[in-house]
């Protein structure tokens, strides 16, 4: 059974809900991380590996454009599980892969085409 909470929804339609599944934590986020929306995504995932879950996995399916206050947070959320919880995203496209590819920063994640991807390890 999972529980699903929402975590934020702001005006401009950015929002985060967080969804326990077996023993991880699913973070769907929507709409475009910046400047603006970054805190709020910090917090999310903050608050989801204060549970001390096996894995988080971000899905940034819903997501229209990753600015790098964005790829930030993301890359503070990793460095925060270190070896307690396995961090992974879900991420394709040109509007969340594409951005951290040419910057260089998606070696550093774990990424999966979809989040049943990532939540089975594949």
């Amino acid at each position: 059974m999972s529980a699903a909470r929402v975590e934020g929804v702001a005006p401009d339609g950015f929002s985060v809900q967080a969804e326990d599944v077996g023993d991880a934590v699913v973070l769907t986020v929507t709409g475009e991380i910046d400047m603006a929306t970054a805190p709020a995504l910090e917090e999310s995932i903050k608050s989801a590996l204060e549970q001390s879950p096996d894995v988080l996995v971000v899905d940034l399916s819903g997501v229209g454009f990753l600015a790098s206050a964005g790829m930030s947070v993301l890359i503070g959320g990793n460095q925060q599980a270190a070896t307690r919880t396995r961090f992974r995203l879900v991420a394709a496209g040109n509007a969340t892969l594409r951005p951290m590819e040419l910057t260089g920063i998606a070696k550093e994640f774990s990424i999966h085409p979809s989040r049943d991807h990532a939540l089975s390890g594949g």
